[in-house]
């Protein structure tokens, strides 16, 4: 049996059948194990007390074929294989009798948001305690059919052998003895030198799905009786529809109603939208161009994202709210020998993932059934309980998977529409967003403004750095009363990886015109660009070689808590430099740029090598170096990193969402551009340092790096120096 992600139907399992339990399930043995539920935990924290919930679990069936559970979403990074893999290493399991199930919305699962390059970080351990718990009582229920010591039998491979007499017993054998075995508190782990699958290249367990198109997305489920919707949102944020006529939409073929969609008090639902059900997407869409509608602005109506970006550059440009200072700066900068200060911006970045906003929803008496493209299917089930008048628990969210989220999908507002038309019809319903709704009425990346000045000494050393960010923070979107990044969300710029003595930190005013949420790699995108890119200008003004440059600044940081801090990011720093051939003599036009960021707890670095023809930027090769810890998957850690750098090159070159009046200009990927396949680098270079360390975050931390090593390489080989991003913004 060939692993795989497909889901035969819901699975269901009480939650008392795996509390710290084992039990015969489908006559079999089913083990839970305890795993954190708190989002931030950490993968090597605890797992026993009172603040954590039976979750994790392995059915193996009396034949023997074994079925593991991933209760994380699968999009694409491929924690699917990943997290399974580590529980079949650990539970000495033939991958080839393992089938792979995605978990419905359940806290059985632990935590089951999806985002923040936090999967494996939490859940690497425990997902291994789950497998060497079931390994553990294999073992001992054929320890007790032989009469022998536990200690004298072995598991390997799917069966467990007699050391005394060399007899076997398969693990379907022994699956019912097994289950009444005691679940072992503290199961004993693999050493990394007796991994099979962890660290290792396996392929992807739906790889043969995805090659010919049989894998299930979101916008694919199909219900017997479904219908299909379409909708229209109000296109500016705090606005209403004021009233609508579908008189001709209701005549149109295929139409079965036309709905009113309005906003609930909750942090995740419906801008407000029009919505249409017929019995097909397209008819459905159609009849929605003929209902007119008179929406009223509300307080955004005039929000200019390209007036506002220069205003928070006028704000970052003078003094704004302390945040953190230590030292002297002022006296820093007095008795500077060069002194320079330079205003970087970015713009508001849309997630567009490849499948837009998809979900089907059937609402009925006895409860709710969801099936969606999901980040967080908890999420769903709070708004849906809100929405509905139910207990959340009453909603059963099946986790689809997601063609691309990048954050978007922990959104639930689709779903919330898909359950309002399902409500208003009385069958199930699949809403899929068209491109220019998912463009137009999402849930943006902040534009930004930071200002940054420093101080060199005679020598070249940075004596002084003051830091000015404005963007409007995520929080905004949950508390309108946020109008400027907190101290949380400058953390990064507090603890300043140059270990600067005379420092401060500023926050200016940037309160929010449109939904702000998260987007890979979140504020390390302009955290990373600004910094980097100030670090090579700060080495021009020396008239230092900036990998020298980085080199002694970071080798000057004296602060014994940023010890790793600073060791890791020179690791990843020089590898880069060394795969990337810096210093070496480059054609007139070319030029090579560096960049490096710690983010999510993970260290990335990234040369980038660019020919310049006119206005044309060519990128010959992107040598990408990573230090994450231990890789548990080669190839999905390097494919990662790959969709990583185009990522990064798109929202570098191209990528930036324009708001007029209050609404997005955008619509499609004819003026929100993504790169080509023709403009991608013609190499892409992934190194790992591979060190064993704590597992940490991939899928976010590549992003950070590109932008600025790219801005830096232009420079170098003769282009302008460019603060702004996109460098390449389209006039839409």
């Amino acid at each position: 049996m060939k692993p795989s992600t497909s889901r035969p139907g819901p699975v269901l399992l009480g939650r008392r059948d795996f509390l710290k339990t084992s039990g015969v399930a489908a006559g079999g043995l089913a083990i839970g194990v305890s795993l954190p539920l708190v989002a931030g935990a950490r993968s090597d924290a605890d797992a026993s007390g009172a603040n954590t919930e039976v979750n994790a679990f392995v059915h193996i069936a009396e034949n023997g074929d074994t079925t593991l559970y991933c209760g994380r979403c699968e999009m694409g990074q491929g924690i699917a294989t990943a997290l399974t893999a580590a529980v079949a290493d650990e539970l000495e399991a033939d991958w080839d009798r393992v089938t792979v199930l995605q978990g419905d919305a359940d806290e059985k699962y632990g935590p089951q948001g999806t985002g923040g390059s936090r999967s494996i970080n939490i859940m690497f351990t425990p997902m291994r305690q789950a497998g060497a718990a079931a390994r553990a009582m294999l073992v001992a229920a054929a320890a007790e059919r032989w009469g022998i010591p536990a200690a004298d039998c072995v598991a390997e491979n799917h069966r467990v052998t007699n050391r005394q007499n060399s007899r076997t017993l398969g693990y379907g054998e022994l699956a019912a003895a097994a289950a009444g075995q005691a679940v072992p508190d503290d199961p004993a782990l693999k050493t990394p030198d007796q991994f099979r699958y962890i660290g290792k290249p396996l392929p992807r367990v739906d790889m043969g799905e995805v090659v010919v198109g049989a894998r299930t997305y979101g916008a694919d489920t199909r219900l017997p009786g479904m219908k299909f919707g379409a909708v229209r949102h109000v296109p500016v944020m705090g606005g209403r529809i004021v009233s609508f006529d579908a008189t001709e939409a209701r005549q149109m073929p295929g139409v079965i109603d036309v709905v009113r969609i309005d906003p609930i008090d909750d942090r995740y639902s419906s801008l407000g939208a029009i919505g249409v059900v017929a019995d097909s997407t397209w008819h459905a869409r159609q009849a929605l161009d003929k209902v007119q509608v008179d929406f009223e602005p509300g307080p955004h109506g005039d929000y200019d994202s390209a007036a506002y970006k220069a205003e928070l550059a006028r704000n970052v440009e003078a003094p704004a709210e302390p945040v953190h200072r230590r030292g002297n700066l002022a006296a820093a900068f007095e008795s500077a020998a060069t002194r320079h200060g330079a205003t970087y911006l970015g713009g508001h970045l849309s997630h567009s993932p490849m499948e837009p906003m998809a979900s089907a929803v059937w609402v009925r008496e006895d409860g709710c059934e969801v099936w969606a493209s999901t980040q967080d299917p908890a999420g769903i089930q709070r708004t849906l309980g809100t929405f509905l008048g139910i207990d959340p628990k009453a909603v059963t969210v099946h986790v689809m998977m997601a063609g691309g989220a990048f954050g978007r999908k922990f959104k639930c507002d689709y779903v919330h529409e898909a359950a309002a038309l399902s409500r208003a019809t009385g069958a199930p319903v699949n809403l899929t967003w068209s491109r220019e709704e998912d463009t137009r009425t999402g849930f943006y990346h902040s534009l930004s403004a930071q200002r940054i000045e420093a101080s060199l000494d005679e020598a070249g050393n940075v004596t002084g750095w003051l830091h000015r960010a404005a963007f409007p923070p995520i929080a905004s979107t949950f508390n309108p009363s946020v109008e400027r990044p907190s101290e949380g969300d400058l953390r990064a710029l507090v603890d300043h990886p140059y270990g600067i003595v005379n420092l401060e930190v500023e926050s200016g005013h940037a309160p929010a015109h449109t939904r702000i949420g998260w987007y890979r790699a979140v504020y390390a995108i302009f955290y990373g660009f600004a910094i980097n890119v100030f670090t090579d200008e700060l080495a021009e003004q020396a008239g230092e070689d900036p990998l020298e440059f980085h080199r002694r600044i970071y080798r000057n940081n004296t602060n014994s808590e940023q010890k790793e801090l600073v060791e890791r990011s020179l690791g990843v720093l020089e590898l880069a430099a060394e795969k990337g051939g810096w210093g070496k003599d480059l054609p007139e036009g070319h030029g090579l740029g560096i960049a490096v960021h710690h983010s999510f707890e993970s260290y990335t670095a990234m040369v980038v090598h660019v020919e310049l023809d006119g206005d044309k930027v060519k990128v010959h090769r992107v040598d990408c170096a990573v230090d994450c810890g231990l890789v548990l998957n080669p190839d999905q850690a390097t494919a990662q990193m790959e969709g990583a750098v185009i990522m990064g090159m798109s929202l570098a070159l191209y990528t930036e969402v324009t708001f007029r009046e209050g609404a997005v200009v955008n619509g499609n990927f004819h003026d929100y551009p993504i790169l080509r396949t023709q403009e991608a680098p013609r190499e892409i270079h992934v190194h790992f340092t591979n060190t064993g360390a704590r597992p940490t975050g991939l899928g976010e931390p590549g992003v950070p790096s590109l932008a600025p090593a790219l801005v830096n390489a232009i420079r170098a080989a003769g282009g302008p120096r460019h603060r702004s991003l996109p460098i390449k913004p389209m006039k839409v």
